[in-house]
């Protein structure tokens, strides 16, 4: 506490163990990236079973692929300044209903055009829910142990991912791809419900907002219960200067701005590349479309390994120089698919390890950035990042129909899909070096107005 009657927001929670009712938020937002992350991977455990049943080729699929890819992005640019002007949990709550819904419609489609146009809608809900969840995990966590935590959130995502492969094993051969559209329509849907009566505000958020003392210590009251906060009068976050968007450009934030960017258009852009197209390659290959998704489920299983063990470095060494060596295993890993078609046991170690390196180091990228902007801007940021990112998860999905198309052969096709990767690795090496570095948690612009 600061002046008698004051309390800094960041120093109540810095100063308490972790609650039972912040892990409360960080369960719900797992929740909400889980069923993100299945519903975003659905279509790629789908798509050999579309192109049997509606003798599609990978060209034909590749707008499939990106059009809930485009819905992402577009969802992503347009919830994360409304996240930042009505607050995380509407944004959230709304989001995760309407790709929920979509999802379901997208069960009803009778062509690849209709499929591809629900996809789309889908996307738009996907990509506003989960940088909110991000944001809304990252401001209820103390500084100390903030990316591992994100971290751990965020591998719902992985792990949902890995829930769409093990359903399309289980239900595409006797409900068709459909089912599992439909599986991944009634799970947010419920998730919805349970969110509007559950998930509180963002105490930072409230704090920037003003005039919401009384509901800022009746949340913090779940937090400790013992907590003298009658009459309180909250502080310790500083108003951004212009428009969310403006902000991510303001003198200190601009070349780390566009070098996250750029870490993020590259990550993704192999990230995509793998999660649409690797069970399409391997059932190619020779792999059956059974064997082909089970091997794929090592690419969300090698994320979530990742990602733990990237966070609690991330919380204990340099951040960027942990994110740039994950990137650069990721190549490597990425290099030895391409010469293990021949053997089922170096698929899965490749594949595995190709998820410890992208997928862990996009969940840490996500933490990285929730850190790097202040409470004023950081819902944008994160989204806005991720929206970038997205342009290269769009180029990611629809680039590899073509290299395939092209009778490229699978060895070339994953050394292509390596260089992303060492981009990757060298972003944000540079952003470490030129862009503002923020210890795990406390912007500087809101360290200045304490």
């Amino acid at each position: 506490m600061t002046p008698a009657g004051t309390v800094d927001i960041q120093e109540f929670i810095n100063s308490r163990r972790l609650s039972g009712y912040q892990l409360t938020v960080l369960v719900l937002c797992f929740l909400v990236v889980a069923v993100d992350g299945f519903d975003t991977a659905a279509v790629g455990y789908i798509a050999p079973a579309l192109r049997a049943q509606w003798q599609v080729t990978p060209p034909q699929l590749a707008p499939l692929f990106g059009a809930g890819l485009f819905g992402l992005m577009a969802g992503a640019f347009i919830f994360g300044p409304l996240a930042d002007k009505v607050g995380r949990r509407a944004v959230l709550i709304f989001a995760t209903a309407a790709f929920g819904l979509a999802s379901v419609l997208s069960a009803t489609a009778t062509s690849i055009e209709m499929l591809t146009f629900w996809r789309f809608v889908t996307g738009i809900g996907l990509g506003g829910a989960m940088p909110s969840a991000i944001t809304l995990t990252s401001e209820y966590c103390p500084e100390r142990n903030r990316s591992l935590l994100v971290m751990a959130m965020f591998c719902g995502f992985t792990l949902g991912g890995a829930l769409g492969g093990l359903s399309a094993a289980a239900l595409i051969a006797d409900f068709g791809w459909q089912g599992v559209l439909v599986l991944g329509g009634v799970m947010p849907l419920v998730l919805a419900v349970v969110l509007l009566f559950v998930l509180p505000e963002s105490v930072r958020y409230l704090v920037l907002k003003g005039g919401q003392d009384a509901r800022v210590a009746a949340i913090l009251r779940r937090v400790d219960p013992s907590a003298p906060l009658d009459g309180a009068r909250f502080v310790g976050i500083r108003p951004g200067k212009g428009s969310p968007v403006r902000q991510l450009f303001a003198p200190g934030l601009a070349a780390g701005t566009l070098l996250l960017w750029t870490t993020f258009f590259m990550s993704l852009l192999v990230f995509y590349l793998l999660t649409s197209w690797l069970p399409t390659l391997l059932n190619g290959s020779g792999q059956t479309v059974r064997s082909a998704s089970l091997i794929a489920l090592m690419l969300p299983i090698g994320s979530t390994v990742g990602a733990i063990g990237i966070g609690l470095l991330m919380d204990r060494l340099n951040p960027h120089a942990v994110l740039a060596g994950s990137y650069a295993l990721a190549a490597a890993f990425i290099l030895l698919l391409g010469a293990s078609t021949g053997s089922t046991g170096m698929l899965v170690l490749a594949v595995f390890g190709a998820g410890v390196g992208t997928g862990g180091s996009q969940i840490g990228i996500n933490a990285l950035a929730a850190a790097f902007y202040p409470t004023a801007s950081r819902a944008t940021g994160v989204s806005w990042a991720n929206a970038v990112g997205r342009t290269g998860s769009v180029l990611g999905s629809m680039v590899g129909g073509q290299l395939l198309a092209m009778g490229w052969s699978l060895a070339t096709v994953f050394s292509v899909a390596a260089i992303p990767a060492a981009i990757a690795a060298l972003a944000i090496l540079a952003k470490g070096r030129v862009g503002r570095v923020v210890p795990a948690a406390v912007p500087a612009a809101e360290a200045a107005g304490r």
